[in-house]
């Protein structure tokens, strides 16, 4: 019996399926045609012998088997992405291109520094950073998008196949600008949490069910003004111009309290606290490069 006929473009399919849980979104991604995604699925299906994907509602979710294979996809698809690279930029001459996703916190705190003793080193390597959520980059380092994510450790059924170093921890802080009016109020900060508009981690970021938690813990169970937002740069504007009160990672606003900015309200946030380190797949050998990069990353995050 030969082995299964399976190609890059079914595991590219199944991919996109299994990220967008859906294949009308796959087919859209792909710019392809549902039926042809629909095709390519069973393909593979078939090739396999196993049922990968299952109907739910009016949506798809995997199987238990496809849960299974989508780790081996994401790895696969992520070292072919890995040797065409080094083929093309050896072919090219150039130096290869190390992909950082980093959490908003880590961005504004640890990569500068990073970076700035990075290019002492004069490695010639190009480094590019992305910001996003947590979950958001784990998906694009599983796949192959991203080398590392520099951010906070997931819980376990989401670090399969991946290993993490611990950098520092950190926690959620209640942050507002200097001489906000709750700052001179005797009333429980939190019974207050409803006169003021509050900047919120959004839905699925890492550090929200922390908040949620504590919030419940406390009493309270909505908010009637409520943003989310990730965006460092807007909380920032946002809380310097108005009574918002931001509810953040500490190290967002750490130089801004610092520099009498912003303040950070009295409350109890050590529940929130959590690991922060560098993240990267099993399968993958660190280049000179990402070497040097990943030990610029630790001595900034020791001396922030």
């Amino acid at each position: 019996m030969g082995e299964p006929a399976i190609k890059f473009r079914h595991l590219h399919a199944f991919i996109e399926v299994a990220r967008l849980k859906s294949v009308v979104k796959a087919a859209g991604f792909l710019n392809v045609s549902q039926p042809a995604v629909t095709k390519t699925i069973r393909e593979l299906e078939d090739a396999l012998g196993v049922t990968l994907v299952e109907r739910e509602g009016r949506g798809i979710r995997l199987s238990r088997y496809g849960e299974v294979f989508l780790k081996h996809a994401g790895a696969a698809t992520a070292a072919l992405r890995h040797g065409i690279d080094s083929v093309s930029h050896e072919r090219l001459r150039e130096a290869p291109l190390i992909r950082v996703g980093a959490l908003p916190t880590v961005s504004s705190r640890i990569m500068p520094r990073a970076m700035n003793l990075f290019l002492k080193e004069r490695m010639g390597s190009r480094v590019k950073i992305v910001s996003g959520e947590n979950s958001v980059l784990l998906e694009q380092l599983r796949f192959g998008e991203l080398d590392l994510v520099v951010g906070r450790l997931a819980d376990a059924d989401k670090m399969a196949g991946f290993t993490f170093e611990h950098l520092y921890s950190e926690q959620v802080v209640f942050a507002v600008r200097a001489k906000h009016p709750i700052l001179s109020s005797n009333d429980s900060l939190f019974s207050q949490l409803s006169l003021y508009p509050v900047l919120m981690p959004s839905t699925g970021s890492i550090i929200r069910p922390f908040v949620d938690r504590l919030l419940i813990a406390n009493g309270i169970s909505g908010i009637p003004s409520q943003i989310e937002t990730i965006s460092d740069s807007f909380g920032r504007a946002f809380v310097l111009t108005s009574d918002a009160i931001w509810i953040i990672s500490s190290g967002v606003v750490l130089r801004d309290i610092q520099n009498g900015l912003i303040q950070r309200l009295p409350i109890d946030t050590s529940d929130t606290q959590g690991p922060v380190g560098l993240t990267m797949r099993t399968d993958v050998v660190p280049s000179i490069a990402m070497s040097f990069l990943l030990q610029t990353i630790r001595e900034a995050a020791s001396h922030p």
